[in-house]
C-alpha cells in the first residue's frame, strides 16, 4: 500500500518516526523535512490531492495541533481527513467514516502512542452498510 505522507515543521520528528517505524508501506513523502517553520497547505494540500487522485490509497498528515491539516485537506473533494488523538478515534474513523486520510497533532500526541494510533487505523476496515449511505451523503 502507498500512503501520502505529510507534515509541518512541528510534526516533523513524528512523520520520520512513522516512515521509520512501518518499513513495510510504500510512502510518499511530500515534506516538510526539516524543522524550519513552513506552512502546513504547503505538504498537506500536495498529499491530500495525492489520495483524492488515487496517487496513494491513504494519507497521513501532521502539523501541531492537527487542526490545520485537517482543515487543508477535507476542503478537497473525495478527502474525508479525520484528527485521531487515540486509538478509539481511529478505530472509528475508519468503521464508521472511512477516513483516507489520518492526521496526527505532533504537538500533543508522543511518538509510542502516535504509532499506535497508526497501527489501528490501518488495521481497521471501513464497515460500509449503513455507514456507506451517510458517507454518499458528503458528496451530495
Amino acid at each position: 500500500m502507498k500512503l501520502a505522507i505529510a507534515s509541518d515543521h512541528a510534526g516533523f520528528a513524528l512523520k520520520e518516526a512513522i516512515k521509520d517505524f512501518f518499513k513495510s508501506y510504500e510512502f510518499e513523502d511530500f515534506g516538510t523535512h526539516s524543522t524550519n517553520s513552513m506552512d502546513y497547505p504547503d505538504t498537506g494540500k500536495p498529499a491530500a490531492l495525492a489520495v483524492a487522485e488515487a496517487k496513494c490509497e491513504k494519507g497521513i498528515l501532521i502539523c501541531g495541533s492537527g487542526i490545520g491539516m485537517s482543515i487543508t485537506a477535507n476542503r478537497i473533494p473525495g478527502i474525508r481527513a479525520a484528527l485521531c488523538l487515540n486509538t478509539d478515534f481511529a478505530k472509528l474513523s475508519r468503521i464508521h467514516n472511512d477516513a483516507n486520510i489520518l492526521v496526527l497533532a505532533g504537538r500533543f500526541t508522543g511518538i509510542p502512542y502516535a504509532l499506535e494510533i497508526v497501527q489501528t487505523w490501518l488495521d481497521t476496515s471501513f464497515e460500509a452498510g449503513r455507514h456507506q449511505i451517510r458517507i454518499e451523503k458528503i458528496d451530495l
